[in-house]
């Protein structure tokens, strides 16, 4: 079964007065988590974006949604689709694990 990928921005990090627009988002930090029934995997870290003055939202008006579209835009698609297939691999490994670990003795 596919995991359900779900994608979060916990904090932006922004400029106070860039090119004459305000409180400019350049830093998302975000959180990937996928899961498949019971299991989950997550990955963290933290993705610089650039802002394009032609199109700029004003910081009362972003939505998660739109740093997330930002965020993946600035990754890359083939760095978003290389993420998700690791998280996959470990939920995979968590339903079907190839080893383990333990003290025979204290069984």
């Amino acid at each position: 079964m596919a995991a359900t990928n779900t994608w979060m921005i916990s904090q932006t990090n922004f400029v106070l007065s860039e090119d004459g627009l305000t409180n400019v988002i350049t830093n998302l930090h975000w959180c990937v988590t996928a899961v498949d029934g019971e299991y989950s995997a997550s990955s963290y870290g933290y993705q610089s974006v650039t802002v394009d003055p032609d199109n700029f939202t004003k910081y009362s008006d972003v939505t998660e949604a739109n740093c997330i579209s930002w965020l993946k835009t600035a990754m890359g698609e083939e760095d978003v689709t290389e993420l998700e297939a690791s998280l996959q691999s470990q939920l995979d490994l968590q339903i079907t694990p190839t080893d383990g670990s333990g003290t025979p003795w204290a069984a």
